[in-house]
């Protein structure tokens, strides 16, 4: 498999015979290609969205499979890597979308707020299903940054790309939050099986470590940027707080029925050191352990 790096607009027109119009941005379509897509590991140094309006082809995230459909969006940040294959060469997919550089937003109120776009941090599994409304939407954006694209440049040009950027990127985080809300009965699921991960965690003898985030997203297969999002649009809370609730509760347990001292507390329940564990427990309940113990008495 071909491996490719992507750290210029120029380089990826280049690289499909497209025109550049703009050094830091362009809108894509890949119906104007010239070379095909399929069999390539791509590391991306720039932003991309890409919407695919035809056949489908696969990708390949991390050491997952995804079948790239029509409808789908899917969004690529710098430091991404990712497969793209097809088992036939296809020179000019139906695909279009929007590629842009850091560089492009530095200054600009998108600048400030692009890490706020939580679905660039999605894997592609987790890629945005578009109804046919939202998809006219998605192409008429392009439409408005394609037009600017066309327009002489001048002190105004940046400004005005951005923006139509972010009014794209605001568009696609209303749809993600749709998509969460007509998949309720699939992430309740999702929010069961973490409880219930997170119990066995703590049921299992022998000492632990506390669990992150990042452990927890990976027995469900999913991204900890989509899990953090979707535990916290279903329940209110982040998965951080439900796992701080969690250990408090064995906390409260162990302090109501053993004699075990608050330093043998901490380390049982995964804390390298007990003032961390006794910080995090006042945090929560609003008295120390020890404090905690002696009110229950």
């Amino acid at each position: 498999m071909e491996e490719i790096s992507f750290n210029s607009i120029e380089g990826y027109n280049s690289r499909y015979g497209l025109t550049t119009r703009h050094p830091l941005v362009n809108v894509i379509d890949l119906k104007q290609s010239t070379r095909g897509l399929n069999n390539v590991r791509i590391t991306y140094g720039v932003y991309a969205l890409f919407l695919k309006k035809g056949t489908q082809c696969s990708l390949n995230y991390g050491r997952r499979s995804y079948d790239y459909q029509e409808g789908t969006v899917v969004s690529f940040a710098p430091g991404q890597v990712v497969e793209f294959s097809r088992p036939e060469l296809e020179i000019a997919p139906d695909v279009v979308g929007l590629m842009f550089h850091p560089d492009l937003i530095y200054g600009t109120p998108l600048g400030s707020k692009i890490m706020s776009y939580g679905f660039f941090g999605y894997s592609q599994m987790e890629a945005l299903h578009l109804s046919d409304s939202e998809r006219d939407i998605f192409l008429d954006c392009l439409k408005k940054i394609d037009s600017e694209l066309n327009h002489p440049v001048d002190h105004h040009s940046a400004s005005v790309i951005s923006a139509n950027i972010q009014v794209l990127l605001e568009y696609l985080d209303r749809f993600y939050d749709r998509q969460f809300i007509t998949r309720h009965r699939v992430n309740s699921e999702v929010v069961c099986r973490f409880e219930q991960e997170l119990r066995d965690y703590y049921s299992r003898p022998g000492a632990v470590t506390m669990p992150g985030v990042a452990y927890f997203a990976h027995r469900l297969n999913l991204s900890p940027g989509y899990f953090g999002d979707l535990i916290k649009k279903e329940t209110g809370s982040s998965p951080k707080d439900l796992i701080t609730l969690h250990i408090v509760s064995l906390a409260k347990q162990r302090l109501a029925t053993t004699g075990d001292d608050v330093s043998e507390i901490a380390y049982a329940l995964g804390f390298d050191y007990p003032a961390h564990f006794s910080r995090m427990f006042k945090r929560v309940t609003g008295v120390s352990p020890s404090r905690y113990r002696v009110e229950l008495n």
